[in-house]
């Protein structure tokens, strides 16, 4: 049996302290995160800003460098998983619950209820909602996957060092990478991994609880989804303990055909003409405001502020804390493949996937607003898709899949997160124990629990914006080791551009040399 690491048990300890606090005083453990979060947001917004964008340049440095021809592992290891599989199960583990749940919400808050600048209802406003949703869902989010998961597979596949988060950090710690230090640095990535993902959970749920009210008339409430959470949690749990070759890649291939299969449907059925324009027009105002949008802080508007904390910071942290799981997990995936394909693969292609989803969903849901039939702001969050769904043809069979690819992303990303986890608490075992991953799932779906007991969809995010702050800084540090391992590794390798010498000039032989031409 794989030894468990003192970070299993230190870090169990935390998470269950804090599901006990939350059932013995909800209301006390609300107001706490919501006190801290907004001691977070307000004091280190512009750090959050800056940071994500380091790494953002970070990525496209190394991608164009000439250490993107190192492979993740020796020179002669190649990919375990088809670039199908290989794009389906990072995709299905980085964000798939959230397209489903924000694809068509957040565009109707952007556009109709609490815009970033605009009026509410404008046609600026329906540009700027695309315009930000793109923002919150592209490279910037997959740039943090990106780094954190390239670190974790050169360092564990080329450098045979464990799969830890400390692991990363031995060229600039030396020595002080193992021991105390190190349980420290993997403990915070523990934490902030299962508050992460326990937050996706959270969203699932509620979003399932959402399809389900929609279509059957079941209410809203925390015991339907404390049901639902138990349910999925017995089958992802199932998925778990038949590994990762086997449960993760056949269910996150299985989720890729439903979720294009409900993205070709609302494409044809909706309002395709609008969705192209809009994702046309969306992709160059995207790229024009990019740098703009990348360190908007809005210091002299207390009202723009606020809209950049509940929605940058917010995801900015969602992202750093989910970035330990999903890049631990696209690492142990992505063994064999060179650094630039890695970078790009990861950068670009998940992103642009996500822009045509929120270009489809973002758009038919705007169409349905101005059509005038029903107000969409009136529902909550979870239910928006749903009631987008209402207003179209074969309303069922589009509720029906919506809430089986929310299943299924809830399975994936918790099967994936309790090897990421098992993985992290037993010195970077490639194959956990079944009994580790089954108490980190209980775990999860505990804190999942108790953060919708407690403040449901507002106290999930509090929980990711205190989560990511302490493994903000860890990233800071994997920064500069990765910047530091890959210069000498270039340096070893001979992977050093040098400029061409000149060619040797020809000599020209002197008029004066030469004999005169005769008539």
């Amino acid at each position: 049996m794989k030894k468990i690491s003192n970070v299993f048990w230190i870090s169990a300890a935390i998470l269950v302290i804090a599901v006990i606090f939350g059932v013995a005083a909800p209301d006390s453990f609300e107001v706490m995160t919501s006190n801290v979060k907004d001691f977070i947001t307000t004091r280190f917004g512009w750090y959050y800003l800056i940071l994500v964008s380091v790494i953002v340049l970070f990525c496209i440095f190394l991608s164009f460098s000439p250490v993107g021809t190192i492979r993740l592992g020796k020179q002669d290891d190649r990919p375990e998983f088809s670039r199908t599989s290989w794009f389906a199960m990072l995709f299905s583990a980085g964000m798939g619950i959230g397209l489903v749940f924000w694809g068509a919400a957040e565009p109707i808050s952007h556009f109709a209820i609490n815009p970033a600048t605009a009026e509410p209802g404008s046609d600026e406003a329906i540009k700027e909602s695309m315009r930000y949703t793109f923002f919150h869902w592209g490279i910037h989010a997959w740039a943090i996957y990106a780094f954190v998961g390239l670190s974790l597979a050169f360092f564990n596949f080329r450098k045979d060092r464990p799969g830890l988060i400390s692991a990363t950090l031995e060229p600039i710690l030396g020595k002080y990478a193992k021991g105390r230090l190190a349980v420290l640095v993997d403990i915070i990535a523990v934490v902030a991994t299962v508050i992460g993902v326990s937050t996706t959970l959270g969203f699932g749920a509620a979003q399932i609880n959402g399809g389900l009210a929609y279509l059957f008339d079941v209410p809203i409430s925390f015991p339907i989804q404390l049901i639902i959470i138990a349910i999925v949690t017995v089958l992802f749990l199932m998925s778990a303990w038949s590994g990762i070759s086997k449960g993760i890649k056949y269910l996150s291939n299985i989720n890729m055909v439903l979720a294009v299969l409900l993205l070709i449907l609302v494409f044809i059925i909706g309002p395709s003409l609008f969705i192209l324009n809009m994702f046309t027009d969306t992709i160059g105002l995207y790229l024009q405001n990019l740098i703009q949008m990348s360190f908007r802080i809005a210091p002299l508007s207390p009202g723009h502020r606020e809209w950049i904390n509940d929605w940058t910071i917010f995801y900015w942290a969602w992202w750093i804390s989910w970035s330990p799981f999903v890049g631990i997990f696209i690492a142990r995936v992505s063994k064999g493949r060179t650094i630039r394909e890695f970078v790009i693969g990861v950068l670009l292609l998940p992103a642009i996937v996500s822009f045509i989803w929120f270009a489809v969903f973002g758009a038919t849901a705007m169409d349905v607003q101005q059509a005038g039939a029903v107000d969409l702001t009136q529902f909550a969050t979870e239910e928006v898709l749903f009631a987008v769904f209402h207003e179209m043809p074969f309303s069922i069979v589009l509720s029906i899949i919506g809430i089986a690819l929310v299943a299924i992303f809830f399975i994936t990303s918790a099967d994936s997160a309790t090897f990421v986890l098992g993985m992290q608490t037993t010195y970077g075992s490639l194959t956990p124990p079944n009994t580790v991953k089954l108490s980190w799932g209980i775990i999860s779906a505990a804190m999942a629990s108790i953060l919708l007991y407690s403040g449901g969809l507002d106290a999930l995010q509090n929980a990711l914006i205190i989560a990511a702050l302490p493994f903000s800084f860890i990233i800071i540090l994997m920064m500069l080791s990765l910047y530091k391992a890959l210069a000498r590794e270039k340096k070893v390798l001979g992977l050093v551009r040098r400029p061409r010498e000149p060619k040797p000039e020809k000599k020209r032989e002197s008029h004066k040399n030469k004999a005169p031409n005769k008539a």
